[in-house]
C-alpha cells in the first residue's frame, strides 16, 4: 500500500497586468498574449459550489453569467466577455476587433482546460486564476491555426503568465476539535504544534479541555497514533476540511520537487523564459 497523496493547488500570488506573456505557435504565424490575476475569494467560493457552471459558456449565456459575477463587485462588461469556467478558474476574451478569434475559441478553451488540471509549477490542478486573452495575431489560413497550433502557444502563455504574476502553492487545511483530559492537555497541544498546527481556542468545561486547531492535511497522517499515545488513549477527536492556504516559502521548494519527482518530471518547474521563448 502506497503512502497517502495530498492534492495541492497552484494559485498565483500577484498579476501581470500590463505585461502579458506571448504564447507562439511552433509554425510562429500565431500569437496569444495573456495575462491573469487572482479572483476575490468570495468568487472562488462560489465558484466552488458550483454558481457559475462549469467548462465552456456559450456565448448566448455570456451576459447571464456576466450579471451574475457583476453581483460579487467584478467588471461586468469584463465578465460577460467569459468564454469558459474551469473549476474555480475563469477565462475571458478581452480582445477586440480580432476577426478569426471566434473561429479558434473551442481551441482556445480546451487550452485553458488543461491548464486547469495540470499547472506550471508540478502539474497540480490551478485555482481562483482569471485568465485574459488580451490580444492575439491569427494566421488569415485556418490551415495554419489548427489544434496543433493554437493548443500549445494559449497552454504556454497561461503557464508563463502565472509564472510571471508569482506562482504559489495551496496547501489543503484541516481544523481539528480534540477533547482531552487536563492532564494530558500539554502533550496534545504538543502534537498539534508539532505537525504545524496552529491552536485558534482551548475552551474548557470541568475536568476537561477541548483544543480547537488548523492544521495542514499535510501532516496529519499518523496523527490519531500518536495523540492517542500522547493521551492514553483517552482523547476524542474529529476534523474537518476548511479550504486552502498558501504553502510557507521555506517549504515551496521541496514540496514541489517531490511532487514532480513523484510525478516524473524533472525537481525543477521550468523557468517562465520556457513558456514565452
Amino acid at each position: 500500500v502506497s503512502e497517502p497523496i495530498v492534492v495541492y493547488r497552484e494559485c498565483i500570488h500577484g498579476d501581470n497586468k500590463g505585461s502579458p506573456i506571448e504564447g507562439k505557435s511552433p509554425n510562429r504565424h500565431n500569437r496569444f498574449y495573456i495575462e491573469v490575476e487572482r479572483l476575490p475569494d468570495d468568487v472562488v467560493q462560489a465558484l466552488r459550489e458550483g454558481e457559475f457552471g462549469d467548462g465552456a459558456v456559450r456565448s448566448k449565456d455570456a451576459k447571464e453569467v456576466g450579471d451574475r459575477f457583476a453581483t460579487y463587485g467584478m467588471d461586468r462588461d469584463l465578465m460577460r466577455k467569459i468564454y469558459a469556467v474551469g473549476g474555480t478558474n475563469v477565462l475571458i476574451n478581452a480582445t477586440k476587433g480580432i476577426q478569426q478569434i471566434h473561429e479558434t475559441r473551442e481551441l482556445i478553451i480546451q487550452s485553458f482546460l488543461d491548464v486547469c488540471v495540470r499547472g506550471p509549477l508540478a502539474e497540480e490542478p490551478i485555482m481562483g486564476v482569471m485568465v485574459k486573452l488580451v490580444d492575439a495575431k491569427l494566421h488569415e489560413d485556418a490551415i495554419h491555426r489548427g489544434p496543433a497550433q493554437t493548443i500549445p502557444a494559449v497552454r504556454n502563455a497561461i503557464k508563463g503568465a502565472m509564472l510571471r504574476a508569482r506562482t504559489v502553492l495551496m496547501e489543503p487545511m484541516q481544523r481539528s476539535h480534540v477533547s482531552v483530559p487536563n492532564d494530558w492537555l500539554g502533550q496534545v497541544t504538543r502534537e498539534i504544534t508539532n505537525r504545524r498546527g496552529i491552536i485558534e481556542d482551548m475552551p474548557s468545561e470541568g475536568e476537561a479541555t477541548t483544543v480547537i486547531g488548523t492544521l495542514p492535511v499535510a501532516e496529519t497522517f499518523g496523527i490519531s497514533n500518536d495523540i492517542r499515545a500522547a493521551s492514553q488513549g483517552r482523547a476524542v477527536w474529529n476534523s474537518e476540511n476548511i479550504g486552502f492556504e498558501i504553502l510557507p516559502p521555506q517549504l515551496f521548494n521541496k514540496v514541489v520537487g517531490d511532487i514532480r519527482t513523484r510525478k516524473g518530471l524533472k525537481p525543477e518547474p521550468n523557468p517562465e523564459s520556457y513558456y514565452s521563448d
